[in-house]
């Protein structure tokens, strides 16, 4: 990237009107690059336990993973890659150990030094792009009303209130290999929005939406305002909460002050010369 930039980001965390949480998020700046930043959104399903022993597998995986990642050694969607491979598999242990049946959703994107940014997803948990104002790229969920509106059954629109939205063709923990989704945004700019969040939080938000909470406050506010209103359109019967949002802010040059200029002393009049 040419313009210097910073990155500015918050997450957060909210059960809902579920007596539990299952949902799991991070977002972990690289402990000796800077600029390099993993974020992580996972919905864990199974019951009480279950579903939260999942998604901990997926955050803890990603945590373990990312320790031994070197940005420009490594390639960062095998990287991604990776970490789905391994949460599968470790979610798929712990439900042979503890007898029950834990999945989740995993929604994931690392972003490099020099302003790449990949991503990973299975499940219906998504990841946004927004840039100059508008959706640039959103996740494409496995999910069965996101196949009907892929086959023209039903839109968008009806797909956010549709009875069956919950139902899955894909996540982690499954007897199958999940379904892998990735893409790539070659280079971030300055006013670029990036933002993850489980279904508890984009079922009620349209992308607009979305994208009018974060331009219009900083990351921290943002989350903030997302939970609220999904809280409040859920009527008393949201699901867990989880989001991430994070800007690419500009660097504005600091305006260097004017060199003071000394004064001018005024002519000093010639010595007094008394005449006879």
């Amino acid at each position: 990237m040419t313009t210097g930039y910073r990155l500015a980001g918050s997450t957060g965390l909210h059960k809902g009107d579920r007596d539990y949480q299952q949902d799991q998020v991070l977002l972990l700046p690289h402990a000796h690059t800077h600029g390099c930043i993993l974020g992580v959104v996972a919905d864990g399903m199974g019951g009480r336990t279950g579903g939260r022993k999942a998604s901990d597998q997926v955050v803890l995986t990603a945590r373990q993973l990312f320790e031994r990642f070197a940005p420009g050694r490594d390639d960062p969607e095998a990287f991604l890659q990776q970490l789905v491979e391994e949460a599968h598999l470790v979610i798929r242990l712990v439900a042979i150990a503890s007898e029950e049946e834990p999945h989740s959703t995993i929604a994931a994107f690392l972003i490099g030094p020099q302003g790449h940014c990949h991503w990973v997803h299975v499940g219906d948990s998504r990841l946004y792009h927004f840039r100059r104002g508008a959706l640039a790229f959103r996740t494409h969920d496995h999910s069965y009303v996101q196949a009907l509106v892929d086959r023209g059954e039903i839109t968008e629109q009806e797909a956010q209130v549709h009875p069956q939205s919950n139902i899955l063709l894909g996540c982690l923990g499954t007897e199958t290999d999940p379904p892998i989704g990735q893409h790539t945004i070659t280079q971030l700019v300055p006013g670029d929005i990036l933002v993850g969040c489980s279904d508890g939080a984009w079922h009620y938000l349209p992308p607009h939406e979305i994208h009018q909470a974060c331009a219009q406050a900083d990351p921290r506010d943002a989350v903030q305002t997302l939970i609220q209103i999904a809280r409040m359109r859920a009527g008393g019967k949201g699901d867990n909460i989880s989001v991430i949002v994070v800007k690419v802010e500009a660097l504005v040059p600091p305006v260097e002050p004017p060199s003071p200029v000394a004064p001018r002393l005024p002519a000093r009049p010639p010595p007094f010369k008394p005449t006879r």
